[in-house]
This record gives structure tokens, sequence and C-alpha cells, in this order.
């Protein structure tokens, strides 16, 4: 696979609409929306205008990119429904990267990745030599040592309770999802799948169900 590979990569799990596309190490475009709905509706004419702006169309593509999580359920299907089905169109490989990676992307080792889950929790992965498992986290169960750093949404949350550094991510996540996508090219990689580490806030319907007519 060349260098200059074109790949899209977007993520949609959290409150935002986020794209990019990457050739090699050029950046031919990226955008970012804040939006706490609407994704499903945005995600395609976002990719859409962004392969404009790089002046590409969707056949050139070599591979997509796509956020896995941890964070919004629903926003989470949303990106990875649309990376297996826009891959599948276009015959290229989709593969799936988590926001733990990508916030990681480029920054020294030993590090810590920390997301706000809201609650009173965070989802946290330490990545060293190698990345240790992603775990959800209670804000009064962090115990980082101090002289490892932090970055990700909940990073300051982390800092509040362990007195820990804080790192900023110098790369736009969908840029980092691009691009760690794009290093995983002709490699066997697993069919993207939402990464979650909390179980739904949706309950089950105390309603009776539907009586079946004869």
């Amino acid at each position: 696979m060349p260098s200059d590979a074109l790949v899209l990569g977007f993520d949609t799990s959290a409150a935002h609409c986020a794209a990019a596309l990457v050739s090699g190490a050029r950046v031919l475009a990226q955008a970012q929306e804040e939006m706490a709905r609407g994704q499903a509706e945005r995600l395609m004419p976002l990719l859409q205008e962004l392969l404009a702006q790089g002046g590409a169309a969707w056949s050139d593509l070599a591979a997509i990119g796509v956020g896995i999580g941890p964070g919004n359920f629903t926003g989470i299907r949303i990106s990875v429904a649309a990376a297996r089905g826009v891959a599948l169109g276009l015959g290229v490989p989709a593969i799936g990267v988590s926001v733990f990676e990508a916030r990681a992307h480029g920054l020294p080792r030993p590090i810590h990745v920390v997301e706000d889950a809201r609650r009173g929790m965070v989802y946290a992965q330490a990545f060293g030599d190698k990345p240790a498992e992603p775990l959800l986290l209670d804000l009064s169960d962090i115990g980082f040592a101090a002289d490892t750093p932090v970055v990700g949404t909940g990073a300051a949350l982390a800092a509040d309770q362990a007195g820990v550094p804080v790192l900023s991510s110098g790369v736009p996540l969908a840029v980092a999802i691009a691009q760690i996508a794009a290093s995983r090219l002709g490699t066997s990689q697993p069919r993207p799948a939402p990464l979650y580490l909390r179980a739904p806030d949706a309950a089950p319907s105390n309603d009776p169900g539907p009586v079946m007519l004869s």
C-alpha cells in the first residue's frame, strides 16, 4: 500500500461530528462540528464536503477509519454502521480506532488517556510499552503514578483527583483516527465494532407486551 494512501476518518462517539481526510502525513481536510444530536443526518454530508475540499472522490479512498468509542452508545453505532456500509460499497477496509488510541497518538509514553464518562466516572487506559486494558473507573478509584501525564476530556478530573500532569493532544481526534487507520493498512484488522465499557442507560419497558391474536 502506498505511503500516501488516501484515508477518511470520522467519529461521532461524543457530542460532535468529526472527520478528516489524510494522505500520508498531509491533512487534506478536517472538520469538527459540536452537536448533541443530529449526527446521523450530518455525517454523510460532512464526509462529502471534506472529500470535495480535498479534491478527492469516494473511489479514491484506500480505507475508512472510524472511532469505535468508548462514548455515547447511539453516536458510536452511527459511525460504525456508516463505516461498515461505506467500506463495503467501495471495497476497501474499514479500520476501527478507539478514542484512547486516538488521544494518545503521537504523544510520549507512558501516558494515561482519561475520558469523561459522566456521573462521577471516567474511561481510562494506560499506554506504556503495551496498552493496558481499558477501564471504567469511579473518580475516587483513580490512582495513577504522580509522574505519568494524562490526556483526554477527563484529564482535568484525573489531575484534580490524583495530582498528575495534564497534556493537550496536538492532533485533532478525527485526524488521529485517519492516521492510525492509514498506519494499519496492509495488516489483518478485525471488523470495526463498538467499544462499550458501561451498560446502556435504557432499561426494558415495564409495559406488558402486545397480545398476539390467533
